[in-house]
C-alpha cells in the first residue's frame, strides 16, 4: 500500500496505519475462523481472473486505498490499479478501478473493499453536494464528530475528499465550550478564562452561542474574543445580525437546521463555517459494485 497513490494534489490520505487497523479489522469480522468457505470450497487454488469495480450511479470517489488494502492484504498477488483518484467524480458507469490475479483473495476481499469504498464515497459525494450549493458564498461546509465509532479519521478524510473542511478530530485538539460546559463553569467569561488558563497558547478556543447576547458576552470577555464561535441554531435574521456583531473579528461558524434546503441561504448570511453533521452519519453509500471481465 505505501506505493500507492490514489489521491489527488492537496489531499491528503489517511495515515497507513490507520488504513491497515481498520480493513484488518473489517477483513477478520467477515472472514472469521474459517475464512471464505464458499470461495474455497467451489474455486480452485490456481485460478486467476480480471474484474473491474464500476460506480453504479454518479458520484465522488474516496476510498481507493482502503479497497486496495483489503484485497492487498488478503492476497499479495492480487493487483489492484486505479482509474480515477479520490476527491475526482466519476459517472455512472464509469471505471474506478481493476483487480487482476487470484479468485478466491479477490472474492475475499470485495465486501470489505465495497463497504469502505461505498460508504466513503457517499459521504465524499454528499459533501461535494453541500459545497456546490453554497459556491461563491465564501463560506466553507465543515463536519462534526457525529462519525461511526472506529472510523472517524476514514470518514473525516472522506469529506476532504468531497471539498469540505475538518471540525475538530476529537476532545483532545481543540476546546469546543458547549451549553452544558457553560452551565457547569458558571457562564461564558468564567468558562472561557478557565479553557485559556488550562489549554495554553497553541490550542483553539471555540464556544458555543445560541443567543445575540450571549454572542455580545463572548466578543466582550475578559482576555478577548475566542478564536471561533459557533452560533447554534440561530435563524436567518440573527445571524446576518451575528456577522455584522463581530464584524469579522473571529470566525463565525453555523450549527444546526443544516440541509439542503437551508445551507444556502445561511451560507448568504456571511458566516464563515458552515457545520454539517448529516455529512457523516446521514450519507447514503453510492452504489459500487465488482464486476467479473469476461
Amino acid at each position: 500500500m505505501d506505493d500507492l497513490n490514489f489521491v489527488i494534489p492537496g489531499l491528503s490520505p489517511p495515515p497507513a496505519h490507520i488504513i491497515r487497523t481498520a480493513v484488518g479489522a473489517a477483513l477478520a469480522e467477515d472472514l472469521g475462523r474459517r475464512g471464505d468457505i464458499t470461495s474455497n470450497s467451489v474455486i480452485a487454488a490456481d485460478a486467476s481472473a480480471s474484474w473491474v469495480i464500476c460506480a453504479r450511479q454518479r458520484g465522488r470517489v474516496a476510498g481507493l486505498c482502503l479497497a486496495a488494502e483489503a484485497f492487498t492484504a488478503l492476497d499479495r498477488r492480487l493487483s489492484f490499479t486505479a482509474v480515477t483518484s479520490d476527491g475526482e467524480d466519476v459517472a455512472a458507469g464509469g471505471t474506478i478501478a481493476r483487480i487482476d490475479g487470484p479468485v478466491r483473495g479477490a472474492l475475499g476481499a470485495e465486501r470489505t473493499a465495497l463497504n469502505f469504498l461505498g460508504h466513503l464515497s457517499g459521504i465524499a459525494t454528499k459533501t461535494a453536494q453541500f459545497v456546490d450549493l453554497i459556491a461563491g458564498s465564501g463560506a466553507a461546509v465543515c463536519c462534526t464528530r457525529k462519525t461511526t465509532p472506529g472510523l472517524r479519521a476514514l470518514e473525516k478524510y472522506a469529506v476532504r475528499a468531497g471539498g469540505g473542511q475538518n471540525h475538530r478530530f476529537g476532545l483532545d485538539d481543540a476546546v469546543l465550550i458547549k451549553d452544558n460546559h457553560l452551565a457547569a463553569a458558571g457562564g461564558i467569561a468564567p468558562a472561557m478564562a478557565a479553557a485559556r488558563a488550562h489549554a495554553g497558547h497553541m490550542v483553539k478556543i471555540e464556544v458555543e452561542v445560541d443567543t445575540l447576547e450571549q454572542l455580545r458576552q463572548a466578543l466582550d470577555a475578559p482576555g478577548g474574543a475566542p478564536d471561533v464561535i459557533m452560533l447554534d441554531n440561530m435563524g436567518l435574521d440573527d445571524l446576518a445580525q451575528a456577522v455584522c456583531l463581530a464584524g469579522g473579528a473571529v470566525v463565525l461558524e453555523a450549527s444546526g437546521g443544516v440541509d439542503e434546503t437551508t445551507i444556502a441561504a445561511i451560507a448568504a448570511t456571511g458566516v464563515d463555517l458552515i457545520s454539517v453533521g448529516a455529512l457523516t452519519h446521514s450519507a447514503p453509500v453510492l452504489d459500487i459494485g465488482l464486476d467479473a471481465i469476461e
